[in-house]
């Protein structure tokens, strides 16, 4: 993980976005916490993120929406605001669209409960 910290590399998924760790533990709480950067021509098809054991939960806060395109896509979300997501990326089917204009920046933090 340290060698990730603080340094842009590229997102899964093949998706042309960029991501930043800034932080993280798996102890006593498994987390992440990313600075995610999309730009024009980006998204993230529609995709469920797997875990081995526990819940996982996901609090996304836009930082700055694009000039077009860039809408998070989730059924069912816990909290759906414009620029907090809270949602279950282990349970729910999730995607982020096309960036058509502008960019996008989120600041997204991760985390598993296991009991």
């Amino acid at each position: 993980m340290w060698n990730k910290l603080w340094r842009w590399e590229p997102g899964r998924q093949d998706s042309g976005y960029d991501k930043m760790l800034l932080g993280g533990a798996i102890w006593p709480i498994k987390f992440d916490c990313y600075l995610i950067h999309f730009p024009a021509g980006s998204e993230i098809k529609q995709h469920v993120d797997q875990v081995t054991t526990g819940k996982h939960y996901r609090l996304n806060i836009i930082l700055k929406h694009a000039k077009q395109g860039g809408e998070f896509i989730c059924q069912n979300t816990l909290l759906n605001w414009s620029r907090v997501k809270l949602f279950r990326p282990d349970t729910e089917p999730h995607a982020v669209s096309r960036i058509a204009e502008g960019s996008r920046y989120v600041l997204s933090i991760g985390w598993v409960r296991t009991s």
